[in-house]
């Protein structure tokens, strides 16, 4: 996924910055991480209580396990398939990120 379809899918929350990171590239809106994105796999920040709308959209939560470590999950969560065609339910979608995003930063 190339920085152009990124900014593409988060137009409706303002603008965004990419950095590279874990291999991946996170996605920054006015200083907080919203998003990241794994190979070509886009993922919303979540919390406590945003994460139950993400499962019950069908979407799964990042995981990720070090070699002789447990897995270990991750506050984000793959996008509902039907928002990556629907700018509107995108929207919907990337503001819960900020929110939980901004819910984070403020504990």
């Amino acid at each position: 996924m190339d920085n152009a379809d990124i900014e593409d899918l988060f137009v409706a929350l303002g603008s965004v910055t990419i950095k590279r990171m874990f291999g991946g590239k996170g996605v920054y809106h006015q200083g907080r991480i919203v998003a990241v994105v794994i190979g070509d796999t886009l993922m919303l920040r979540a919390d406590a209580v945003s994460a139950p709308a993400f499962a019950a959209a069908g979407s799964t939560q990042w995981t990720y396990q070090r070699e002789g470590r447990k897995r270990t999950a991750w506050p984000y969560w793959t996008v509902p398939e039907a928002a990556m065609d629907d700018p509107d339910l995108m929207a919907v979608w990337a503001r819960r990120a900020w929110d939980a995003a901004s819910r984070v930063t403020a504990k």
